[in-house]
């Protein structure tokens, strides 16, 4: 049985400008830059703002009038004069904005170079390796990660060779090539664990006297070591203090990531462009945009003629009429980019100056324990802006600070009490957390649970558990890997 009812709902919609919005809002500069580039290339009506201007269309023109007007359905007479105006400068462009735009508009630089990889095969060459062994040596070098060890078996490495090379061998022979790979340069290449990464970068010292207790530590006593048992090192060994510290002080010297050390690998690195500038001017806070952020766009001149010229003949064909409907489609692309970089802008200098007020006393002083307690929804009630555009903002935007560049999203945090009933800020916490442990006395260092109480002392009372947490969020070993002698 059929039936006809009537209902209402209610909807939420976004418009293709609205997501094309938010999608501009939280890409980072260079990547905005980019995105401008891609639009260039794919619409023929929008060029960048550094040609003059004759005439530009205004924004009067709406998508539902096109939608009515345009309908193919309909055979109505085109009316071009929407896109066309007699104003030499559009409007958005009279908006004033601190920034400048005679800011140098500088580009990165990119670097070419030899990988690792590259590295460690050109040096074989240096070793009389028969065929054989020259391909099982290739195939190690391959095996090395990116910070100089490789982290397989020898069993492994020879199943492998012979599935995936047609290489027959056996793990002595392995062992063999795998020493003439450990003679590479960076010295402790090609090492299966930490010890033994070690081991190779002493074996290439002089042989004095602390490099030979080293040495004997790690081979004898790499554990004791590694987990800072001093005592048992002492009396195993038989050595002084001083003697065990000498050595330490070796050991310590020697790169644990041999790999991380070659200047010419091909590691992609992310460049970092502020995307704000704080400055203190006169004991005030000035808050500036990157210019690369705000760009001059303007509707192509030709683009322009075409309609002209199309208004002032007499016989409109449909050829014609095609040709203009492509045109005019151009146009709103390119009129409804234009706005959404302008938006774009406003978004981002109202989110950025409620952030640098609401943390004003940080930005005057640096001193992270006057960071606010700060969360998205703070922002956003105070610019009447959603917390999803707050947040797309603090993400991926940087900003350059008197006391450094700084991801936005580092002046969020999570609100404590303090003995006083006072809301603090996690982010305080943390920062006298880390302080206390550097003042600390490094033979006895301080226990989770004896930080705690110091904590309490100074009127943060947090949990054992909640010191922890902070403490590795600070990326700081416990209390026994902290101890030195």
């Amino acid at each position: 049985m059929l039936k006809q009812q009537l209902n209402f709902k209610l909807s939420q919609k976004l418009s293709p400008q609205q997501i094309q919005l938010m999608k501009l809002i939280q890409l980072p500069t260079q990547a905005f830059e980019q995105r401008i580039k891609q639009e260039l290339e794919e619409n023929p009506a929008l060029e960048d703002g550094k040609e003059d201007l004759d005439a530009e269309f205004d924004d009067e023109f709406s998508n539902d009038e096109y939608e009515n007007e345009y309908d193919d359905s309909k055979e109505s007479e085109i009316d071009v004069d929407d896109y066309l105006s007699d104003d030499e400068i559009p409007e958005y462009r009279l908006q004033a904005n601190n920034y400048s735009a005679d800011d140098e508009d500088k580009q990165v630089p990119y670097a070419s170079g030899t990988s690792f990889s590259q590295h460690l095969k050109s040096q074989l060459s240096t070793f009389r390796l028969n065929e054989a062994e020259k391909e099982i040596a290739e195939f190690l070098v391959g095996s090395v990660d990116e910070s100089g060890y490789i982290r397989r078996s020898i069993q492994d490495i020879v199943d492998d060779l012979a599935f995936t090379q047609n290489i027959y061998t056996d793990e002595e022979t392995v062992l063999k090539v795998l020493k003439k790979v450990q003679e590479l340069d960076p010295a402790g290449v090609g090492a299966r664990s930490l010890q033994e990464c070690l081991l190779l970068q002493l074996n290439r010292k002089e042989p004095t006297k602390k490099v030979s207790l080293a040495t004997d530590l790690l081979e004898k006593s790499f554990d004791h070591f590694s987990k800072k048992h001093y005592s048992k090192l002492l009396s195993k060994h038989d050595i002084s203090e001083d003697e065990l510290r000498e050595a330490i002080d070796v050991i310590e010297h020697l790169n644990p990531k041999p790999g991380g050390t070659f200047s010419g690998n091909m590691r992609m690195v992310e460049h970092v462009i502020p995307d704000f500038t704080i400055k203190i001017v006169d004991g005030e806070l000035e808050l500036s945009l990157n210019s690369r952020n705000a760009p001059e766009m303007h509707i192509s001149n030709d683009y322009n003629n075409m309609l002209k010229g199309y208004k002032e003949s007499k016989e409109k064909t449909k050829a014609q009429k095609d040709a203009v409907m492509f045109i005019k489609q151009k146009l709103d692309s390119a009129k409804w980019f234009i706005e959404a970089i302008k938006q774009r802008q406003q978004t981002l200098m109202i989110t950025m100056s409620a952030i640098m007020n609401y943390q004003k006393e940080y930005f005057l002083t640096g001193d992270e324990r006057n960071l606010r307690p700060m969360i998205l929804k703070d922002i956003a009630d105070e610019i009447g802006m959603d917390v999803s555009t707050v947040s797309r903002v603090a993400n991926s935007k940087y900003v350059d600070t008197p006391y450094g560049t700084k991801l936005i999203k580092e002046f969020f945090s999570e609100s404590m009490k303090n003995v006083q009933g006072e809301d603090v800020s996690t982010r305080e916490i943390k920062k006298i957390l880390e302080i206390s442990i550097e003042e600390e006395d490094k033979r006895k260092p301080l226990t989770d649970d004896k930080l705690a109480k110091l904590l309490k002392e100074k009127g943060y009372p947090i949990a054992r558990r909640t010191v922890a947490k902070y403490r590795e969020q600070l990326d700081i070993p416990v209390a026994r890997m902290r101890k030195e002698i």
